[in-house]
C-alpha cells in the first residue's frame, strides 16, 4: 500500500510517502513552523512526491492529521488531502494528533501508560491517556493543567506531545514521576502514515477533530468521565 501522509496541525509542515511493502517511508520532509503552512504545504508535497517517484494516481490512500491543533493549520492539511484525494480518485482518512503522538510508544508494547498532551493555551491542555497496549484510559478531551494531572493515578507515564514538559514541570510530588518526557513539537509523519494505512476509511473521517470551538469554554470538570485502569 502506498500512503501520502500530511500534517499541518501543529508547529510543523510535514509530508511523507509510505510504502508498506518496503516497510518504510520512501520520501519525507518536515519543516518546523508556527505559521505559513498554507504557502509551504503544496510545494513541500510536490518535492516529496517527486523524491518518492510515485505518481498521485498510484497512491492507495491519503492520510492527514485532524487535530486537535491549530484551527487554521489543520484545515490547510485537510483541504490539501481532500483535494488530492478527489483529483486522484483515492480515499482520504484522518488521524488525530493525540493518537499519532502515542503510536510509537504503543508500538513498543510497554507496561506504562502514555499521556499525549497538546498545549491548548490559557493553562489548558488537550490530552488523551492510553495504556501500554493502546487501551483507552482517558478519552481525548480538553482540561485545565491542574485537572489533567489527575492522570497521575494511572502510574508513572510516558509523556509525549508539545505540552509534555508543561505537565512534567507540575507533576504531583507524591505520584510516581514520569518515565520519560518527550516534548515533540509535532507528531512523526511516519506514524501518521502508518496509522493512515491501518484505519478504516469509513470510520476515520478526514474532518477537523475539535475538542472545543474557537470561542467555547472548556467543560468545568472533564476528568471524572475517564475509565478506570485495568486491574
Amino acid at each position: 500500500m502506498l500512503i501520502l501522509a500530511i500534517d499541518t496541525a501543529l508547529d510543523a509542515c510535514s509530508a511523507g510517502v509510505l510504502d508498506t511493502a518496503q516497510n518504510r517511508l520512501i520520501a519525507q520532509e518536515s519543516l518546523a513552523m508556527k505559521r505559513g503552512h498554507a504557502e509551504a504545504l503544496m510545494p513541500l508535497i510536490a518535492r516529496v512526491m517527486k523524491e518518492s517517484g510515485v505518481a498521485f494516481g498510484a497512491l492507495d490512500r491519503i492520510a492527514a492529521t485532524t487535530g486537535p491543533g491549530s484551527f487554521t493549520g489543520l484545515r490547510v492539511g485537510l483541504s490539501a488531502a481532500r483535494g488530492i484525494a478527489l483529483a486522484a480518485g483515492k480515499p482520504v482518512v484522518g488521524v488525530t494528533t493525540l493518537t499519532a503522538y502515542a503510536a510509537p510508544v504503543v508500538s513498543e508494547s510497554g507496561e506504562h501508560p502514555i499521556i499525549s498532551a497538546i498545549d491548548a493555551r490559557h493553562d489548558h491542555v488537550y490530552l488523551q491517556v492510553v495504556s501500554g497496549n493502546g487501551g483507552s484510559l482517558v478519552m481525548p478531551q480538553i482540561a485545565p493543567v491542574a485537572e489533567a494531572l489527575a492522570a497521575a493515578r494511572f502510574g508513572a507515564p510516558y509523556l509525549v506531545g508539545n505540552a509534555a514538559r508543561i505537565l512534567a514541570e507540575r507533576w504531583p510530588s507524591d505520584a510516581p514521576p514520569p518515565l520519560k518526557v518527550d516534548p515533540q513539537e509535532a507528531p512523526d509523519i511516519a506514524w501518521v502514515a502508518w496509522l493512515g494505512a491501518a484505519v478504516d476509511p469509513d470510520i476515520a473521517l478526514a474532518r477537523p477533530f475539535y475538542l472545543r470551538a474557537p470561542d467555547a469554554k472548556p467543560t468545568k470538570d472533564p476528568l471524572p468521565q475517564v475509565s478506570q485502569p485495568p486491574s
